[in-house]
């Protein structure tokens, strides 16, 4: 949809995405055609939210037979995503994207890897807004130490 001549909608810049933008491997893990990531197929791992500190040693000793994982993952394998690689997950063109083949995506904050460039001691942080991502985008920093946040681990494809 074009809103004015000139707009994203009219232009239409950037990559086709592609079809199908994501594949349930069927072994706890989503691969995304676009980027090549491999994300955690259960959006809230490790029972709840987590310090950005807790968040980066559970992703980095995520291995296989642990949160639904029948992928052959070593640890060192998964890591919190950075906050490029979480954005990528959204599209600003739709409400919930089609096929989404996520599980227990929340209606809050997830953390990314990204320090705070002017404050070392917070760490970048998404809102994915209702729940669906999606729909729309709200970064924010947070306290490494003093907030306890969602997170979603990634990987690259081996």
């Amino acid at each position: 949809m074009s809103y004015a001549a000139g707009d994203d909608g009219d232009l239409q810049k950037g990559v086709e995405w592609p079809s199908p933008r994501f594949v349930d491997n069927g072994n706890g893990t989503v691969l995304d055609n676009l980027t090549g990531l491999v994300w955690l197929k259960h959006a809230t791992p490790f029972g709840g939210s987590r310090t950005w500190a807790t968040a980066l040693v559970d992703c980095n000793t995520l291995n296989s037979g642990e949160q639904l994982l029948s992928d052959g993952s070593v640890e060192g394998d998964w890591r919190l995503p950075n906050r490029l690689e979480l954005e990528t997950l959204l599209d600003f063109s739709k409400y919930e994207p089609p096929n989404f083949p996520f599980i227990v995506v929340q209606n809050h904050v997830y953390w990314t890897s990204t320090t705070v460039a002017t404050h070392p001691d917070r760490a970048w942080s998404i809102d994915m807004s209702d729940g669906n991502v999606g729909g729309g985008i709200v970064w924010d920093i947070k306290s490494k130490t003093d907030d306890t946040i969602f997170v979603w681990p990634v990987r690259d494809r081996k």
